[in-house]
């Protein structure tokens, strides 16, 4: 008997509970938003990102807080994304904060600096180093606040026509690049071009340009750039980790219920680890079709590393000099990147470097 009684309290108390979460749910208002993303449906790992996140919000919230998420150039171009959630002509974009270098240097920080931050040391950084509460002041002077988005990993140094093994080689060198990495590389004698993705090719082919980077493996093969620049080179110093990012802006942010703030925030996190798994698992598979097709890989030599690592301290520390919201953020953060490096030194990097040569052999 009182095995039953329990059972049916049970299966009351189940049923109450099927019901007061839709009733919560009808209880919470209808609302629809728009996302700019920077990136074109091609690139299925980060524009993907966009995807992941706006199913994961439409699933934690029951249908009731819906964004659609639109393609570079369907409602703005992709470098004018972060200007479309300023301006408030969409409530939120999807973007990599270093395509806005030349507004203020300081953005970079939330996306990639030249031999900066992996891409567990960024989550690190971002989590528990800081770099949220920075990160989150600076964006307030746009008028957004930022949640993590994705990362790429490492990424690769870029195709070439010719071969290079040292700096002076780079001199004269066209190269598609940008950012904080066309401003470091200019200073050792290359001349940084910057093009949207679909015009790399076209450029590389008629020889309008001798090198370009993109990504990685994984995205590279499709844009076929193996066909005209075989030598393709690592590591990308100047991304070591790219994070990119979600923006909201902060009218808006403001205005949607505390539950549908916590959704969105939960969103970002699964899109952001599933990014990073995605070019983890994918790289490798793409790499291995490159080199079958005839792809030279080669490393950068000690001579170009270390000449581009001289140059890209000199350049931010002239930054630091000059610019008080990139001291604010870059003195802490190059306390953590070296304590970070010590110890991946210490286990990561011995464990990851035996590994690699036990599986040589």
């Amino acid at each position: 008997m009182e095995r039953r009684s329990f059972i049916s309290k049970a299966a009351i108390g189940a049923t109450v509970g099927a019901i007061a979460a839709p009733a919560l749910a009808q209880s919470l208002p209808a609302v629809t938003w728009r996302l700019a993303s920077s990136f074109p449906k091609t690139l299925d790992t980060i524009f993907g990102a966009a995807d992941t996140f706006t199913k994961r919000v439409s699933q934690l919230t029951g249908g009731k807080f819906t964004i659609r998420s639109f393609a570079a150039g369907e409602i703005v171009p992709g470098l004018q994304v972060m200007d479309a959630v300023q301006a408030g002509t969409v409530e939120m974009g999807h973007s990599a904060s270093y395509y806005y270098f030349g507004k203020d240097a300081t953005f970079a920080f939330d996306c990639a600096v030249p031999f900066g931050l992996t891409s567990r040391q960024h989550t690190a950084w971002y989590e528990q180093g800081g770099g949220r509460e920075l990160m989150r002041d600076f964006f307030k002077g746009y008028g957004i606040i930022n949640f993590l988005g994705g990362n790429s990993g490492t990424q690769m140094g870029g195709w070439f026509r010719k071969e290079i093994k040292s700096v002076a080689d780079l001199k004269g060198t066209k190269m598609r690049v940008g950012g904080f990495a066309g401003k470091v590389m200019e200073r050792l004698g290359l001349v940084p071009q910057q093009l949207a993705g679909g015009d790399i090719y076209p450029a590389l082919e008629k020889g309008t340009i001798d090198a370009a980077e993109w990504v990685g493996p994984y995205d590279d093969e499709k844009l076929g750039l193996y066909k005209v620049a075989p030598y393709y080179y690592a590591p990308g110093w100047w991304e070591a980790g790219a994070s990119f990012s979600f923006y909201v802006g902060i009218k808006e942010w403001e205005k949607l219920p505390k539950e549908y703030q916590a959704a969105l925030e939960v969103a970002t996190y699964e899109a952001h680890v599933v990014m990073q798994a995605e070019y983890d698992a994918k790289n490798p598979a793409a790499l291995a079709r490159l080199l079958k097709n005839g792809v030279k890989l080669r490393t950068f030599s000690k001579d170009i590393m270390n000449g581009c690592y001289k140059a890209a301290e000199e350049v931010m520390k002239e930054e630091v000099a000059k610019n008080a919201k990139f001291k604010k953020v870059y003195e802490p953060w190059a306390r953590f990147r070296q304590d970070q490096n010590m110890w991946a030194s210490v286990a990561e990097a011995t464990m990851q470097q035996y590994l690699i040569g036990a599986g040589r052999k």
